[in-house]
């Protein structure tokens, strides 16, 4: 055991050699009071060409089309102020030139300190929206769905405090190709390159609850469907850790991989880490 060992670290360092790669040059700083922090997307999608239907049928991105034709009539008409029936007839009239969008399973954000040194090998926080894997048939190790819960900045959001933020599940994080973008969005107003599909929870009530210090969100539901959006991925500003609200007695089949689909009402989770216990509060 102790040979092979020794094997593999005189590889490693051949490799590294190889690479031109000295292993002691990370010197990660110490953590300190600073919040801030960069978010990062890989460089290549984690997947280039996905069929709608399949965002519709293994990501629950159901108004996918929907969505992202709202979105589309919106920034076509930023200097105009659309009524809810206004959006949903400039939003018919779209048409969509793709059949598939390019979707990456994970956003991440860096470490950055107070005098703005980033730090890429420290990952402080990350959420992820990647479906499930089917198993073989020889070994248990079918992989479930994950879709994460976020904190959205509506843009008016500031560094602490709830103002402005809302809680979504993230469903999607997709690109559209540059050339359907030009023919889709005016040349003053072209998407980011990232955008995000979100289902989306109530807004945040005035006060948390006096007991726990803790907000109490639900499902947002509107004539019975679950209300999404597209937005900008740059407006996602963390993940948030949520607690369902059980009752007298905890469902039976309730399980961390589906308890955010079968329970509709959460506590958001301030005491997660010193981030949310500044920043929800």
């Amino acid at each position: 055991w102790l040979e092979r060992k020794e094997k593999i670290v005189r590889h490693d360092k051949f490799i590294r050699w190889q690479l031109n790669i000295n292993p002691f040059t990370h010197h990660p700083h110490p953590p300190d009071l600073s919040f801030r922090r960069t978010q990062t997307l890989t460089k290549h999608p984690s997947a280039k060409a996905v069929p709608i239907q399949r965002l519709i049928s293994d990501y629950g991105a159901i108004y996918f089309r929907e969505a992202l034709a709202r979105y589309i009539a919106q920034q076509n008409h930023l200097n105009e102020t659309l009524s809810c029936r206004r959006l949903e007839d400039l939003a018919a009239n779209v048409v969509l030139p793709f059949r598939s969008v390019a979707v990456h399973h994970k956003i991440k954000w860096v470490s950055v300190d107070a005098q703005g040194h980033r730090d890429p090998c420290v990952t402080v926080d990350s959420v992820h929206a990647k479906p499930g894997r089917a198993g073989s048939s020889q070994r248990d190790d079918a992989v479930p769905a994950r879709f994460d819960t976020a904190l959205v900045n509506d843009g008016t959001g500031d560094s602490v405090g709830v103002k402005g933020y809302r809680v979504g599940q993230i469903r999607t994080i997709f690109s559209i190709q540059q050339r359907d973008a030009l023919s889709l969005f005016p040349p003053t107003s072209q998407p980011p390159k990232h955008l995000a599909y979100i289902e989306w929870f109530t807004p945040f009530s005035s006060t948390p609850d006096s007991r726990h210090g803790m907000y109490k969100i639900s499902r947002f539901i509107r004539s019975g469907e679950r209300v999404a959006s597209i937005i900008p991925v740059s407006n996602i500003a963390r993940s948030v850790h949520l607690i369902p609200k059980f009752g007298p007695v905890a469902p039976r089949h309730w399980t961390s991989n589906t308890v955010l689909e079968e329970c509709d009402t959460f506590f958001v989770n301030c005491y997660i880490d010193r981030h949310s216990f500044v920043a929800l509060r």
